[in-house]
């Protein structure tokens, strides 16, 4: 068994949470690769590293000094490599990293140095080699990352590591200049490095025992998830349920690897696996895995009578969306209606009014009607959506809580029933569909 092991930055904000961490990693021997975030906040008032690195590279471009922000940086580390009774000399490096923040004047390098840094005193702490990942992860000429050429980085560089600390969050470009992933993007690089070396379990740890069927802010008492698909995970996560970058499932995807996300502070709980379809278990009595939703939607509802039979209807009702560069959530449609579901945050400053007015003239619908404020959730489910009697549960729950369903998209998914209803019903919407599915289920 070989694991990589990926620690987000509440796992690396101290000397006492690094301890776990150390703990964690040496109490199985397949733990052999780690990759690190940069230190998180200690507490609500606390500073995230890479915001106050951000936070440099500002001070830098716009006062040409950033001495007095990198000063807080440099006490964050001293202070942690001095509680680990670390032997290095880290006010040396910090000397070398201020002094090439300064020369480089890069956002991208500067971001990146929280991760370097921590992967410098894991790695010593652990007794690990250090491995950067500027040597491994590449991204080409368009900014994304370059997989085929990253895989075989990776392979080369780990085949006679026998353990490595590496850190997360950033890589080279096409011209040998370090560049980030989005933020949460360390999620990403455990993901590259468990596909390099061929890991058999891929494991992500942090600060909660992996995801819940529903926001623990509307069901207080949501339970943990104990196992998902990757695809029921990219649903969710499409809808707002975020605990994995949501790009960090594609590397080990492609070779099946799962994921197993943990609690560095509940080391005891298994927390949830993530795994290819033909890796699922069916776990007796459980119908849904999970729901998740986002506000402010507008729908736009066209109708027309034959619009079924007028050729290139729908390309042209969509030719003007792509015309102002919108994305478009979901088109439900039936033979003679269509609805657009957009973000209504791209539909201001007169937009939407000049969407409509488009519209009217490229199709002549019989009836245009705007919906606003719209909330979408998803119930998502292993098959779900073929089950006997799943839909009318789901109906029958929003049913006998007064919520009224201005659209539904089900479509031909297995996976999930996305519908919308008015934000004012959200937070309800959601509660009575985990009593439905998972309260009553327990009767």
């Amino acid at each position: 068994m070989l694991k990589v092991c990926k620690f987000g930055g509440t796992s690396m904000a101290d000397a006492a949470s690094i301890r776990k961490v150390k703990d964690i990693i040496l109490g199985e021997e397949s733990r052999k690769y780690v990759v690190v975030s940069a230190p998180g906040k200690r507490n609500k008032e606390d500073i995230k590293i890479t915001d106050t690195l951000y936070k440099c590279y500002n001070d830098l471009v716009e006062k040409g000094d950033f001495s007095e922000r990198f000063s807080l940086i440099r006490e964050r580390f001293l202070g942690i490599a001095a509680d680990l009774g670390l032997k290095s000399d880290f006010k040396a490096i910090l000397d070398v990293t201020e002094k090439e923040i300064a020369e480089k004047k890069s956002a991208d390098f500067t971001a990146s140095r929280g991760e370097y840094l921590s992967a410098r005193i894991m790695a010593e702490f652990l007794g690990f080699e250090f491995v950067d990942a500027e040597d491994m992860i590449r991204f080409d000429s368009q900014g994304r990352l370059n997989e085929e050429y990253t895989d075989d980085k990776v392979k080369t560089r780990l085949k006679h590591v026998d353990k490595a600390v590496i850190p997360g969050f950033y890589g080279r470009d096409s011209e040998g200049k370090v560049k980030t992933f989005s933020r949460g993007g360390s999620d990403i690089t455990g993901s590259v490095i468990a596909r390099g070396v061929k890991a058999d379990l891929y494991e992500n740890w942090t600060d909660v025992s992996g995801f819940l069927i529903c926001d623990p802010r509307i069901v207080p008492e949501a339970e943990t998830i104990r196992q998902i698909t990757y695809k029921e995970l990219r649903e969710l996560s499409y809808m707002g349920a975020s605990v994995l970058h949501a790009e960090a499932i594609f590397p080990v995807m492609k070779v099946k690897i799962p994921i197993n996300i943990r609690n560095t502070f509940k080391p005891e709980d298994k927390g949830t696996m993530i795994v290819p379809n033909e890796q699922y278990k069916s776990l007796s009595g459980e119908i849904i895995t999970g729901i998740a939703g986002k506000k402010n939607f507008t729908v736009i509802f066209i109708e027309k009578s034959m619009m079924n039979s007028e050729v290139g209807f729908i390309r042209r009702v969509l030719s003007v969306i792509e015309h102002h560069g919108l994305c478009i959530e979901h088109v439900p449609s039936g033979i003679d209606t269509l609805s657009i579901v957009l973000e209504s945050e791209q539909l201001k400053n007169g937009v939407l009014s000049d969407i409509v007015n488009e519209i009217r003239e490229n199709v002549s619908p019989d009836y245009v009607h705007v919906i606003e404020n719209i909330s979408l959730i998803a119930t998502v489910g292993h098959g779900m959506a073929r089950r006997t009697g799943t839909a009318a549960t789901l109906f029958s729950a929003l049913a006998k809580a007064g919520i009224n369903i201005a659209m539904i998209d089900q479509g031909s998914s297995e996976l999930n029933i996305i519908i919308g209803v008015a934000n004012s019903d959200y937070e309800k919407c959601i509660k009575a569909i985990y009593d439905a599915f998972v309260i009553a289920n327990k009767k």
